[in-house]
């Protein structure tokens, strides 16, 4: 079996070229996966708007209407840092509708990846970090009142903390977050995950792992999940724009071989986001492409 993938061509709106969110990313990755080998067209599936109902599992018909309407004042607007034009409206619920199928296509298969989501800053009625809606919390949520899972654990390896998501999911507990980020970096109030690992600064490869390697299958052990959505941001890297970890291309992709391993051997369906990452366009989307590798990589030696 090849991986599932989820991709959207909406998924790359147009923004002003002065803009520093690097939003043709989604497609030049599409594009990458294709020519690395790593995805061939019957591994793709094309999601749905998020339907509104599920939206409001986490976000309330306020928050979503005034965004979707372009009431949002200007502190709320300048907090997301994306214009609320229509193109990227639609590709805000498409991409929630995104990642949930790739959770749904996870528990058939065992393994699914995502070439867009993680946007963990997003609280329930206002946006933050280029962060619209939730995306993981919208999934979560959805997969637990629809019965899809008991215990869903959060694994997220974004260089910053997944704050919102921490926050939604403090008093649920059917849903464990796991955030391993820069402890200096955004966002500068933390919340407090089920587990936080706070990164000094300029963590290099070796001892990035190690420390992941130290709780994640010992956490998996302890929750027994029925899923795991893994937020693979690659702004850990030593070269990113915003990151303050030094990780390297080799150990990105160690990190994913990781976290993929400790979830198949213990026979957990996991779906993958491809999370932040600020760079030259090309150099994020070769990065971005090393989850798919691993999850290649590790479909197969598993047996999937």
């Amino acid at each position: 079996m090849r991986v599932p993938l989820v991709y959207h061509p909406l998924y790359s709106a147009p923004l002003p070229s002065s803009h520093r969110f690097p939003m043709a990313k989604f497609r030049q990755l599409r594009q990458c996966l294709a020519d690395k080998g790593l995805a061939q067209e019957q591994q793709f599936h094309q999601p749905l708007p998020c339907p509104r109902r599920w939206l409001e599992l986490v976000h309330p018909r306020g928050y979503h209407q005034a965004f979707a309407r372009g009431e949002l004042d200007r502190q709320a607007q300048r907090r997301i840092g994306l214009p609320a034009t229509q193109p990227l409206v639609q590709r805000t619920w498409l991409s929630v509708g995104g990642t949930l199928r790739t959770a749904q296509l996870a528990l058939e298969h065992g393994m699914a990846c995502h070439l867009a989501g993680g946007t963990h800053h997003a609280f329930p009625d206002y946006g933050s970090g280029f962060c619209i809606f939730n995306d993981i919390a919208v999934t979560a949520s959805v997969l637990l009142e629809q019965g899809m899972v008991n215990k869903l654990v959060v694994v997220d390896l974004d260089v910053h903390q997944g704050d919102a998501t921490a926050a939604i999911f403090q008093a649920e507990p059917r849903v464990f977050t796991f955030s391993a980020h820069a402890a200096s970096n955004f966002p500068s109030r933390k919340q407090s995950s089920d587990l936080d690992l706070p990164l000094a600064d300029g963590l290099e490869d070796q001892a990035y792992l190690q420390s992941v390697g130290d709780v994640l299958p010992a956490l998996l052990d302890q929750q027994q999940p029925d899923l795991v959505l893994y937020n693979a941001g690659v702004d850990p890297h030593r070269d990113d724009r915003l990151g303050k970890l030094a990780l390297s291309d080799q150990g990105l992709l160690q990190r994913d071989h990781l976290v993929f391993d400790a979830c198949l051997r213990r026979n957990i369906p996991v779906a993958s986001v491809i999370g932040g990452g600020y760079d030259t366009i090309d150099a994020l989307v070769e990065r971005h492409a090393l989850v798919f590798r691993a999850a290649s990589d590790q479909a197969r030696l598993h047996g999937l």
